[in-house]
């Protein structure tokens, strides 16, 4: 064996061994995988997409209403961006969030199986604000008889008692005007209060000029209340009892551990920069997305059982060549998807379909230029060598063309033909590598060991 072809023997398995080691664990060979060696097995799986795993379609409308066009669009985009990092917070695989128009936006959530708390998690408005509570107690009777002073408003705290009490709902006066609000806010996370039964608390933290202003707060109303209100709700109203210099503090409530964790995800990603509405709202049941799944994959066992039985009959030798490659293609297609964790959708699943016909059109332009070489009385290894040549540059030109037209479809399609394209991109340049340079290195193997005396290609 020559050095050049050495090395590609070892380049061919080397990709065919990763990729096929990403490929294994999205396959459903894996459950026959000994424990012993899955361990050594990448853990990154392809992701499905909403169409065949199930999940949540919301579209919204951002409320810009009163506002001038520019503010509108910085609105939309800003409120596009903070449900973005509210959802990557919340832990969904590669959703889908895009602007629609000048005031909608599309979510798309696979996976997500409690949609009327993603729901929730989204349409916040997360408005934060601390405002400090009247502690004249004539005051507030005056105001629960309909007499609230110019400069406050009547607020209710809902008291959540133990299990089997009845909750309460506990009157408060508040200052209209905020001493601070989340504006300040650059960290929010969530901490348990060993010394009350665990319960889950969000703990805070201002910036510099947050810290300076809640520890002047702090210092100035010692002995008063400060309400925690977040989108007009009183969450807690806990007694100063010194000054806080540091900037940081805790909001309690009787949180579960998820209510506690939503708070704190729509604190640190922000406010929405106004009110957000559902405008539609669909739910992919997830024995839809494995309908979808096992029709998708029964398309393309059916198409690849029939390439195989021709190319086998009408190449002999070659097309059986052909088929490895054509193997040989898929594995490297789900290794490439599984290595980048991309979204494999129905669509997607149409764009592996197509590589496959495409992959072997490529073979069957270089078994067609070699049996026209072998009519010309040449001899096998030169057959093959001009075989190759000569249908380079066409097996190029049109993959090229349709590699081209994917790349568009990526960069301006939506997320369906974004998924069509991703697959298609991966396979062409799979199928190129398959057909030029793996099944040429098998010929070169196989004449170089005089294993063929005779080609047989139909």
């Amino acid at each position: 064996m020559n050095k050049r072809l050495k090395w590609k023997v070892i380049l061919i398995l080397l990709v065919i061994f990763v990729l096929g080691a990403y490929a294994l664990p999205s396959s459903p060979f894996y459950r026959f995988v000994p424990d012993s060696i899955k361990f050594l097995l990448p853990e990154k799986k392809i992701n499905l997409g909403l169409d065949l795993q199930g999940g949540m379609h919301l579209i919204l409308k951002v409320d810009t209403s009163g506002m001038d066009p520019g503010h509108a669009a910085e609105a939309t985009e800003i409120a596009k961006e903070i449900i973005r990092n509210r959802i990557d917070e919340f832990g969904v695989a590669e959703p889908i969030i895009q602007k629609e128009g000048k005031d909608r936006i599309l979510v798309q959530l696979p996976g997500v199986d409690d949609p009327e708390r993603a729901i929730d998690l989204i349409g916040k408005t997360a408005l934060l604000e601390f405002k400090l509570v009247s502690d004249d107690s004539q005051a507030l009777e005056k105001a629960l008889e309909g007499e609230v002073p110019g400069q406050y408003e009547l607020k209710y705290k809902t008291y959540k008692p133990r299990e089997g009490m009845r909750e309460e709902k506990i009157p408060l006066l508040l200052k209209k005007e905020a001493e601070l609000t989340g504006a300040h806010l650059v960290d929010a996370h969530v901490s348990i209060d060993q010394a009350r039964f665990n319960e889950p608390y969000v703990a805070f933290e201002f910036d510099k000029e947050g810290g300076k202003i809640f520890a002047r707060v702090t210092g100035t109303n010692v002995g008063r209340r400060l309400a925690i209100v977040l989108d007009g709700t009183v969450y807690s109203d806990p007694v100063i009892n010194e000054r806080i210099p540091h900037g940081s503090g805790q909001i309690t409530g009787r949180f579960s551990h998820d209510e506690a964790k939503d708070l704190a995800i729509v604190l640190k990603a922000g406010a929405l920069p106004a009110p957000v509405t559902i405008l539609e709202n669909r739910t992919v049941g997830p024995s839809l997305g494995r309908d979808s799944v096992r029709t998708g994959i029964k398309a393309i066992l059916l198409g690849g059982i029939f390439i195989v039985v021709f190319m086998c009959l009408y190449y002999g030798l070659s097309g059986f060549l052909a088929n490895l490659a054509l193997f040989f293609n898929i594995v490297i297609i789900l290794g490439v998807l599984a290595m980048f964790q991309a979204t494999l959708t129905l669509p997607g699943l149409a764009g592996i379909a197509l590589t496959i016909g495409m992959a072997v059109d490529a073979n069957v332009l270089i078994f067609e230029r070699i049996r026209e070489e072998l009519k010309m009385r040449k001899t096998i290894s030169a057959a093959v060598s001009m075989g190759y040549q000569r249908a380079f540059l066409t097996i190029v030109d049109a993959n090229l063309t349709t590699l081209i037209t994917a790349a568009c479809l990526f960069f301006f399609g939506t997320g369906p033909v974004r998924g069509f394209a991703v697959t298609l991109i991966i396979g062409i340049l799979a199928s190129m590598f398959t057909a030029i340079t793996v099944t040429r290195t098998i010929y070169q193997l196989l004449l170089q060991k005089r294993k063929i005396q005779k080609l047989s290609i139909g």
